[in-house]
């Protein structure tokens, strides 16, 4: 097995029912969040080996969220990328 290292992380803010971040999907905020972890580090989206992403009410998001965040954040297709929903317990 190889080493598995969690590099970075950052979570999107917690948003109102039409307040400030309504204007943007949940795959919109989660290449917001990809991206500052990723320049927070310093770290280029070609050396990322895996995406995982939190994702509670993922009604209307379409498919695959996780995936959706990491193309629009410059990941490459040929990368994982996972959603996790655990109701509560994945924001």
């Amino acid at each position: 097995m190889k080493d598995v290292f969690i590099v970075s992380a950052k979570r999107t803010p917690i948003g109102s029912l039409l307040g400030n971040l309504s204007g943007y999907t949940a795959t919109q905020l989660g290449s917001i969040a990809i991206e500052n972890a990723l320049k927070s580090i310093a770290f280029h989206p070609e050396w990322i080996d895996s995406i995982y992403m939190g994702n509670v009410l993922s009604a209307g998001v379409g498919q695959s969220p996780a995936r959706q965040a990491a193309i629009f954040s410059k990941i490459p297709y040929e990368k994982d990328a996972t959603t996790v929903n655990k109701v509560c317990a994945s924001g």
